[in-house]
Order: C-alpha cells, then sequence, then structure tokens
C-alpha cells in the first residue's frame, strides 16, 4: 500500500540523489523522478541510483512518462500525463501491485481513468504554480474537492502547495499532496519536508 501523503516530485538538482534522502530523512513518503530532456542512458543511471536510496529507507519509487526505465529498473509505478503512453497499454505491461498514476486535465479524463487503468490521479493546479508554467489556472479548494468525490481511487493534490495550505488539501478530500519546488528550493531540505509533514498532521 503505497502512503501518497508527502509526496516528491524530483526533478533537476545539483546533487539528486543527497537532496532526496534529506527529504525522506525529513519525511517525504512516496518519490516520484521526473527528468525531462534527458537521454535514456541518464535516466536510467539516476532512476537507479535514486532506487537505491528509496529502496534503503522503504520508500516506492515512482517514475515520470517512462514505463519502460520503470519496469527496467524494478521501480512501484509510473506516473503518465494525457500525452504519454494511453493507460490501458500501461496497465497491460505493469505488474502486479505496480503503481500507475495519471495527470487528467479535463474532467471526462478525470472520471474514465481509473477504468482504463490508473491506480491514482494528480489533480491540480490547486493553487498557482511556477514549477509547471503550463499546469493551466488554479482549481481552487472547492473544485477539487469535488473532483475527488468523482473517482473512487487516491487523488493527490499538486501545484502550489506549501506547509501553510497543505493541511486545507488534506481537508478537500486528497490523499496526499505532491510538491517539488516546496522541498527541492529550500535551502535546507530536509526541514522543509519536516515542515510539510507536520502541517499534514495538523
Amino acid at each position: 500500500m503505497i502512503d501518497f501523503r508527502l509526496y516528491l516530485v524530483a526533478g533537476d538538482h545539483p546533487d539528486l540523489p543527497l537532496a532526496i534522502s534529506q527529504a525522506i530523512q525529513g519525511g517525504v513518503t512516496l518519490v516520484q523522478l521526473r527528468l525531462k530532456d534527458r537521454t535514456d542512458r541518464e535516466i536510467i543511471q539516476h532512476a537507479q541510483s535514486i532506487q537505491g536510496i528509496c529502496r534503503d529507507h522503504r520508500i516506492p519509487l515512482i517514475i515520470n512518462d517512462r514505463i519502460d526505465i520503470a519496469l527496467a529498473i524494478g521501480a512501484d509505478g509510473v506516473h503518465l500525463g494525457v500525452d504519454d503512453l494511453p493507460l490501458e497499454a500501461a496497465s497491460a505491461l505493469a505488474p502486479e501491485r505496480f503503481a500507475i498514476g495519471f495527470s487528467p486535465e479535463t474532467e471526462e479524463q478525470l472520471i474514465s481513468a481509473q477504468s482504463r487503468g490508473a491506480t491514482y490521479l494528480g489533480v491540480g493546479p490547486v493553487f498557482a504554480t511556477s514549477t509547471k508554467p503550463d499546469a493551466g489556472d488554479p482549481l481552487g479548494l472547492p473544485e477539487f474537492q469535488r473532483r475527488c468525490q468523482q473517482v473512487s481511487i487516491p487523488v493527490v493534490g499538486i501545484g502550489g502547495i506549501t506547509a501553510r495550505n497543505a493541511p486545507d488539501v488534506m481537508r478537500h478530500g486528497a490523499a496526499g499532496v505532491a510538491v517539488a519546488s516546496a522541498i527541492l528550493a529550500r535551502p535546507d531540505i530536509q526541514n522543509a519536508a519536516r515542515e510539510l509533514r507536520t502541517s499534514i498532521r495538523e
């Protein structure tokens, strides 16, 4: 069973393995490796290094976009967008207990995702975010809650989430919150993760 409460989306960082290790020590419960504009070899090398760290701490590792790489390194799942491998194809390839995350862009995609093979959803942006400029307009908490209520699989809130607003996202139906810069852009990564984990408990 995956613990979605504090989901770190980890991209480029000067020392990504160290940063992820510090984030896990601070309370991150799930890690997604999201590397854009890298060669397959580079992604696999990073994924293998980070998989070792995650396994040492018994934290699941999700690979963004690339189910082939996720399967090759024995990761715990893949996260797909609407332009990636179709959910049905990913589900056909996935071994037992392999997580398939999906980021819907429309309400129709959200409602149909579970029957197409998704095991959890990333829904957002809940708030305005600078991490992903093409994320679209913020949903706001009432709309986020309405979308959570339309599905029976776990929903992770993403977009503009901080230690201050994370408890509100959880109260509005989220199984967890996904963050990137709120942890990795902070000078003290471990403490930033700890602040978020503490706020979620509250």
